[in-house]
């Protein structure tokens, strides 16, 4: 690649590359092949000048080297780029509208004579006034009559310039509206992609965990309860309830038998399948996904909605404020001033964009919200309920010892356990299946078909022999196991600070495994901070024992928590505080919580946690800081201040203009020109940060 070295500082470069301009996806490659350098610290394309800044630590010779060999038809992007490309494309498309939109709006009004203008005029004026007569054959008086009637007034009294303005800024916000609107579509659509790292492959009778990037069509993966179906494909055995309402909006799971097909992006609620691979592409599932945020009515939180009705029901009294004013004025030029200033563009403009805009926000902050709506129940919500394992403690628990109850080895029950434990997603079977990789325990699958029951264990068959884990409850209450003849004090003497997994082997407890699961350093201080944001009840649930519900309860502060408890116990207390009038926050991370997640009028799942559970939940946040929860709280609030704020400046800046119009002192083209920048302006404030 020819280039031209156009700037240079210590560890900055700046080059022009020997075209014309790039394209966004051949920017995109630029940046993607400089990055993986371990001495380029940061690079960016710019499409319009084709031109590179390349920020490096070390050799700079090393840098010229890596910018001379870019070719870009040998570059491949990742599967993962699909979505940054996408977002590109619709920056530099929209940049380039909004460029040509306002330099030909004051080249027309510099170059052309009046009487060409007006006839464009007119031309431009076409679609405003078919919209305006579309509402009117509804029987309705929307803000689309508005526009057409300040437009075609304009018009018949020959005021070019001032019809010309409106249609402009008219314009200029749409444009604004719907670039914000499907950014903000594409960042949320990005961050709710699959993200799926490793898969089981089924390869002559044996399961392998191997990376998803090495699956090809044609290749047959398992797919268990829990988890996201991570391929388009055919079902070639196995049978399964799968929840796609992500792409279709089916309301409950369907049944899924051999021969049936699934789609990538859907969750297992129960069973398992083996899955024939047809198609692999990264962008289709993507493309699925953008598809499915565009059509969703999730994006319309309720005060926009509210927006949308007021600005609608105020169309008829401004028209009947121009007419009164003209009836009582005989003044046209007044009346037109009251057209002309309306309240409805900057309601309908101002309230989507701050609620995208905060979505985009929340991503900058690792919280992933699916619509505006759960914005605005986050703000007015007074409750909120955590889990306890994976969300007020550590992600990742660790396991601290395996107490023997039979005559095999700590190592050979480890082992066992780690072979039923690997193929689900919750944060206690992770740590025992890395307790078993650090301890260089290879195994080969011994047991039959491996069934999970939700929120109680695993069960399965080795040897002929039954074999489940899981807790206390589904060990001893439900399975009826029995601690062995000789082990009663050993049990008996099991030390209360770890969480227990039990073992049993034919209705005898083989082992309990010793969970140590230290709870999070800013779980404390993040309920301080949520009770200071407008929360007033917090509430933990867990279906550990009472003694570490009690002491982890302790510990952080929380007004209430239930110990033992069962998904149902979970979804019926929230049931119950939405019944007395509360809103609710429900915070979890496993395929347990998912039933209180869909209760609640928000459900917050932690990012790393079952695919279930962030495929339920509403807003996905960081695993690794609870202090998400506060900043979401607080740009939730923020929110709410800054659309109440919009309410008040609106009314009281248009009202002001009505009545310096009627009142002579204000021209309808300056009226107009004021109300149409005041649009504008907040328009480009409410697409600003909150925090």
């Amino acid at each position: 690649m020819k280039y031209k070295i156009l700037h240079e500082t210590r560890g900055r470069m700046r080059v022009h590359l020997d075209r014309k301009r790039l394209t966004p996806e051949e920017a995109l490659k630029a940046e993607h092949c400089l990055k993986r350098h371990p001495f380029v610290t940061d690079a960016k394309a710019y499409e319009r000048t084709a031109d590179l800044t390349v920020t490096y630590n070390g050799d700079r010779l090393a840098v010229i080297e890596a910018v001379s060999v870019l070719h870009f038809d040998e570059i491949l992007l990742p599967e993962e780029a699909a979505a940054d490309l996408s977002g590109r494309q619709i920056n530099t498309d929209y940049k380039e509208k909004l460029v040509l939109k306002v330099v030909s709006h004051y080249l027309r009004r510099i170059f052309l004579p009046r009487s060409v203008r007006a006839v464009l005029c007119v031309c431009r004026s076409v679609r405003f006034i078919r919209e305006g007569a579309a509402c009117l054959r509804r029987g309705r008086l929307d803000v689309p009559v508005l526009d057409a009637t300040a437009i075609v007034v304009s018009l018949i009294r020959g005021n070019y310039n001032v019809a010309g303005s409106t249609m402009f800024l008219l314009s200029v916000g749409e444009l604004l509206e719907e670039w914000t609107h499907r950014k903000s579509v594409n960042d949320l659509a990005r961050s709710m992609s699959l993200g799926i790292s490793k898969v089981w492959l089924k390869s002559d009778g044996q399961e392998m965990l191997v990376p998803a990037s090495e699956i090809v069509p044609g290749d047959t993966v398992v797919v268990r309860m829990g988890n996201v179906v991570p391929f388009d494909g055919e079902v070639v055995s196995g049978e399964a309830m799968i929840n796609q309402s992500s792409l279709t909006g089916e309301s409950v799971p369907v049944r899924k038998t051999e021969g049936s097909l699934v789609y990538a992006g859907t969750v297992i609620e129960e069973g398992s399948v083996s899955i024939l691979v047809q198609a692999t592409s990264g962008a289709t599932k993507y493309e699925k996904i953008v598809g499915m945020i565009e059509d969703s009515q999730k994006l319309k939180s309720s005060v926009e909605s509210k927006a949308e009705h007021l600005a609608d029901a105020l169309v008829p009294y401004t028209l009947l404020g121009t007419g009164l004013t003209y009836l009582l004025t005989r003044n046209a030029t007044k009346a037109l001033s009251v057209l002309m200033v309306d309240f409805s563009c900057a309601l309908k403009l101002s309230m989507p964009i701050a609620v995208l805009s905060a979505i985009r926000e929340a991503g900058e902050h690792a919280v992933t919200v699916k619509g505006g709506k759960y914005l605005e129940a986050v703000a007015e919500a007074t409750t909120i309920v955590f889990d306890k394992t994976g969300t007020l403690t550590k992600a990742r628990p660790t396991v601290a010892e395996v107490v023997p109850f039979c005559d095999q080895t700590p190592d050979e029950l480890l082992r066992t356990a780690a072979c039923l434990e690997e193929h689900f997603p919750h944060s206690i079977a992770t740590a025992v299946v890395e307790a078993a990789q650090t301890r260089g325990m290879e195994h080969q699958e011994m047991h039959s078909q491996v069934e999970y029951i939700v929120a109680h264990g695993i069960a399965s068959m080795i040897n002929g022999k039954r074999v489940v884990i899981g807790s206390a409850h589904f060990i001893f209450e439900d399975e009826g196991c029995e601690v062995p003849p000789g082990y009663r004090e050993t049990f008996d003497a099991l030390p209360a600070r770890y969480s227990h997994l039990y073992m049993a082997f034919e209705k005898q407890l083989a082992a309990v495994i010793l969970i140590e699961d230290p709870l999070r350093e800013e779980a404390y201080d993040a309920i301080l901070a949520l009770r200071s944001c407008g929360i007033d009840k917090v509430v933990m649930m867990t279906g550990d024992s009472e003694r570490t519900a009690a002491d982890i309860a302790a510990r952080v502060g929380v007004d209430e928590y239930y110990a033992e408890v069962l998904p149902e116990d979970k979804a019926g207390f929230i049931e119950r505080e939405k019944a007395s009038g509360r809103k609710v926050i429900m915070v979890g991370d496993g395929i347990n919580d998912s039933p209180a997640l869909s209760a609640s009028d928000v459900g917050i799942a932690i990012s790393d946690g079952a695919e279930i559970a962030r495929e339920i939940a509403d807003i996905t946040i960081a695993a690794d800081d609870l202090m998400c929860l506060v900043t979401l709280k607080q740009l939730a609030n923020a929110l709410m201040k800054r659309i109440h704020g919009n309410y008040r400046f609106i009314v009281g800046f248009n009202a002001s203009l009505i009545a310096l119009g009627v009142g002579g002192i204000l021209q309808p083209t300056t009226s107009a020109l004021m109300h149409n920048a005041s649009t504008l302006a907040i328009g480009l404030k409410n697409m600003k940060n909150l925090l």
